[in-house]
């Protein structure tokens, strides 16, 4: 279900955005735009849809539009045209009451500077937001505690910000955001101040509080690694128009153009995909209930040299055609006694993980699901083909 819902935004910077509207709507370059009619052209025709409970990352270099999009959301930014939808309520026809409203108890927002009160304690920075609602003391207190025990910051409540080391800091206004209770969580460029292993570290923060809170999230970024770690979905702008809209993977593995690709060139392909993206259907499964000769005439018809057998869903072992063999010249009842084993790797898992493991075994490695269930084989030539830097752009 979508939570949010934007609709043909456009954006001009001007004196008289409403006259150049038509031209940007006909497709005048930003350039141009602003060579004639001295407007700048902030974003062009964004379109998305914004599913409740994800990570939605929205990403570009300065100046693409993507700080300019989030501030729609909660209109500290007004649209030159087009609709903002959240949970079907169109945000654009917000009273001023109930706008202040929905700021409050809608949507928070996580700034890239911290935003926090210098000449407050911690505690009250994050409790500022439940002031602002009206929240008596001792309750907003409470709260605020509560979320900073959870961002890792129990026993610092009476420091002030300036005690505090940066990663501390955007705990804090993480803290603060949180404890509005708020549906929707805007991060504007949140960690991009931080040093590299903070910026890990807060990464891996939001990602365990998002599998309790299960929050719709918009991400903002400059950082493609940082995106594709986060992000469910991530959308691309350039120069205020969305380029490429998809998961991760569709991104990774089908740019849209030679922008896209320019951002993909220096990515650890092997961190972002998985077994998943690797693995091949067998050709032929068998049971542990098989008689050996069905099984022996299976294999013979397709050329192949064994056949996973399942017990149920789950992977039991591999039939091979000499085991096979044996088990019809022994008369045995069924294939179950005659398996070998074959190892395993669960399909979520990162192709750089299995590459030490796929080089080292000489037999097939098996992907299970969740619950043990067989998916396919692993392709090797897959393997390597995804994990290969993509070809550089063309000049």
């Amino acid at each position: 279900m979508s939570k949010i819902e934007v609709r043909g935004i456009y954006k001009l910077f001007g004196k008289q955005p409403e006259a150049w509207l038509d031209k940007a709507r006909a497709g005048m370059s930003k350039e141009q735009m602003l060579a004639e009619g001295k407007h700048v052209l902030g974003l062009r025709d964004i379109s998305l849809s914004i599913e409740a409970g994800s990570i939605y990352v929205i990403m570009g270099l300065s100046g693409s539009g993507k700080s300019t999009l989030i501030r729609h959301f909660n209109r500290l930014i007004e649209p030159t045209a087009g609709e903002i939808l959240v949970d079907g309520q169109d945000v654009m026809k917000l009273a001023p009451r109930e706008l202040e409203r929905f700021r409050q108890r809608t949507m928070s927002m996580v700034f890239q500077r911290f935003g926090l009160l210098p000449h407050h304690s911690v505690l009250d920075n994050a409790a500022y937001g439940l002031k602002i609602q009206g929240v008596a003391r001792a309750e907003r207190e409470a709260k605020a505690r509560h979320w900073l025990e959870q961002v890792g910051l129990a026993g610092f409540e009476q420091q002030f910000p300036h005690q505090l080391s940066g990663g501390m800091q955007q705990r804090v206004g993480l803290a603060r955001a949180l404890a509005t209770d708020a549906e929707i969580l805007l991060m504007d460029e949140a960690f991009s101040a931080l040093d590299p292993l903070i910026r890990r570290e807060m990464q891996d923060q939001l990602l365990e509080l998002q599998a309790k809170l299960n929050k719709t999230i918009v991400f903002i970024t400059h950082d493609l690694d940082e995106a594709l770690r986060l992000g469910n979905r991530i959308a691309i702008l350039k120069d205020g128009a969305l380029v490429q809209e998809g998961t991760p993977e569709d991104i990774l593995l089908h740019p849209a153009n030679d922008y896209v690709q320019a951002f993909l060139q220096d990515v650890n392909r092997g961190k972002v995909l998985t077994v998943s993206h690797a693995t091949r259907a067998g050709k032929l499964t068998l049971t542990t209930r098989t008689e050996p000769a069905a099984a022996l005439q299976r294999l013979q018809q397709l050329g192949l040299d064994y056949a996973p057998v399942l017990d149920g869903k789950a992977l039991r072992g591999v039939l091979t055609v000499s085991a096979a063999q044996r088990a019809l010249a022994e008369n045995a009842r069924s294939i179950a006694g005659f398996l070998d084993e074959v190892a395993s790797v669960p399909a979520d898992t990162g192709l750089d993980s299995v590459l030490a493991q796929m080089l080292q075994a000489r037999q097939p490695l098996a992907v299970t699901g969740d619950d043990g269930e067989f998916v396919g084989w692993l392709s090797r030539s897959k393997v390597v083909e995804l994990v290969s830097p993509p070809e550089q752009p063309a000049e």
